[in-house]
């Protein structure tokens, strides 16, 4: 069996990807008061820097800056999906099998998440472009403007985005993974 060891760096900025276990899911625009409340938590008790996000229905892609003295980003994967499953009432098309019985563990969220440190600043601009744009490239909005669940719009008030940036004008957004 393959171990994966994950690219830990104190005080490194993270790109960060967190699926819902149903993928046709629309669990987290639905219940975005209780996604923002677990950040929120989330936020109170641990210490990072949000540099950028969205939510769209199934996932959340993430930028962040962990404190210079921590490399520890999946405690913090982990306490956001913790106090957002705990917020959710359990349904009948929530699949908990006998794994997730056993570890006390809801059938929400994926178990893992994707993890990619920043190298550079042409790797920041790239996932955060790609961050900003994910709402246009899965056709939930026409333009990166008029998506509510982004940190886009804060950045089009600071003067780094023009408001018109991720309509049509701009083609597909890659980023490359090691």
């Amino acid at each position: 069996m393959r171990t994966y060891i994950r690219d830990k760096a104190k005080g490194g900025t993270y790109f960060l990807t967190m699926n819902l276990s149903n993928r046709k899911s629309e669990l987290l625009t639905k219940h975005i008061n209780e996604f923002r409340q677990a950040y929120r938590l989330t936020k109170q008790n641990h210490d990072f820097q949000l540099n950028a996000m969205v939510l769209l229905l199934d996932h959340v892609h993430m930028l962040i800056t962990l404190a210079e003295d921590s490399d520890n980003y999946a405690v913090i994967i982990a306490s956001i999906k913790t106090h957002f499953s705990r917020q959710i009432k359990k349904s009948d098309s929530e699949v908990i099998n006998h794994s997730r019985i056993r570890r006390r563990e809801r059938g929400i969220w994926q178990r893992r998440f994707w993890e990619h440190r920043i190298r550079d600043e042409l790797d920041y601009q790239r996932h955060m472009d790609y961050i900003h744009y994910n709402a246009v490239k899965h056709g939930y909005a026409e333009r990166s403007i008029d998506w509510p669940y982004s940190t886009f719009q804060k950045y089009v008030e600071k003067g780094f985005y023009s408001s018109d940036w991720g309509g049509e004008s701009v083609s597909e957004i890659e980023i490359e993974h090691d």
